[in-house]
């Protein structure tokens, strides 16, 4: 007997795909625009047509049976190529495509944001729509959101998705000249107190807590205290704490270059060390156009912008480590 996909088995795979990708009922239902009963309604709907279990809960997680996991590869491909298809049918004769990036949210504020006309420099055809995201990408889920290429600061482990590295990272504390001056006690590496440390609690998905002060202060030799001080989501806010004269922020030398350059900003230690995580430009398959000209100015403007780096460190007498 044939098999037919009807148009309620394929509602009931399209949910599925939703838990499976998100490993939860509640995002399922946000990201479909739906309730979350009528994501698990769908769910057990398919369940009771394949006559097989689809998940299982340990606890408070979510997690595939065998089936399921067996079910999900094939159906995010199915939905990944139908999005493709219909992506390349969409578009007009003679219109361009925007380009849709992904990038980490801080990044895309303080690096990419302000170069976006030299990007765009000559490039008529080419626009550039750009999302601040935290989460991390994959296959299924950028050609289910419609995104062409994206921007991520970690260590670049990616399962499914091409990753270049194209800007290393250097960490330095770094606190307004006032603050300095007002904490002549902090001189000392070994004598900086935890409650004035600014954290950027998630540099990365799954980093370790506390880990850009860690990394910093073992190179350094220093014992690492138990922390203290203030936990941000963003390294920009972080930013913002320290340049209010709230304490000292673990500085992203792409980040806060222009405060070092302008004096707003000034390293509490002559040390920079190089971070555990790089930017990252993410791609599903060999980019062409518009993918193909943001990579290869990614690549031209990061190498450009760390020679400038290089240059402001020596400058301000600041040595690298790492």
């Amino acid at each position: 007997m044939k098999n037919h996909l009807s148009s309620s088995l394929l509602a009931w795979l399209r949910c599925f795909d939703a838990v499976a990708r998100n490993s939860s009922f509640t995002l399922a239902a946000n990201e479909l625009h739906v309730t979350q009963g009528s994501i698990s309604q769908q769910v057990r709907k398919l369940e009771e047509y394949l006559g097989v279990t689809l998940f299982e809960r340990r606890g408070r997680q979510l997690a595939l049976t065998r089936e399921g996991a067996r079910l999900a590869l094939a159906s995010g491909q199915a939905f990944e190529s139908l999005n493709q298809a219909v992506g390349k049918l969409r578009r007009s004769p003679g219109r361009s495509t925007p380009l849709n990036l992904s990038c980490s949210p801080s990044f895309a504020l303080l690096w990419l944001t302000p170069r976006v006309s030299d990007l765009l420099q000559g490039q008529a055809e080419l626009s550039v729509r750009i999302y601040g995201e935290f989460h991390v990408l994959d296959r299924a889920s950028m050609a289910l959101n419609g995104i062409q290429a994206g921007i991520r600061f970690d260590p670049g482990h990616y399962a499914d998705l091409h990753a270049e590295r194209f800007l290393d990272e250097w960490l330095v504390p770094v606190a307004t000249l006032g603050f300095v001056r007002a904490h002549p006690h902090l001189r000392d590496i070994g004598e900086l107190p935890p409650q004035l440390m600014l954290h950027d609690e998630s540099p990365w998905q799954d980093a370790p807590s506390n880990i850009e002060w860690d990394t910093w202060l073992n190179a350094m030799g220093a014992a690492v205290p138990r922390h203290g001080g203030a936990c941000f989501n963003l390294s920009q806010l972080a930013m913002v704490a320290a340049l209010a004269g709230q304490g000292v922020a673990m500085g992203r030398l792409a980040l806060v270059y222009d405060e070092l350059l302008s004096g707003r900003l000034v390293a509490l230690f002559p040390f920079a060390v190089r971070s555990r995580a790089s930017y990252h430009f993410l791609f599903t398959q060999a980019p062409a156009g518009g993918p193909e000209h943001l990579r290869q100015w990614l690549h031209d403007a990061g190498a450009r912008f760390a020679r400038e780096r290089d240059q402001l460190l020596e400058r301000l007498g600041i040595a690298q480590r790492g």
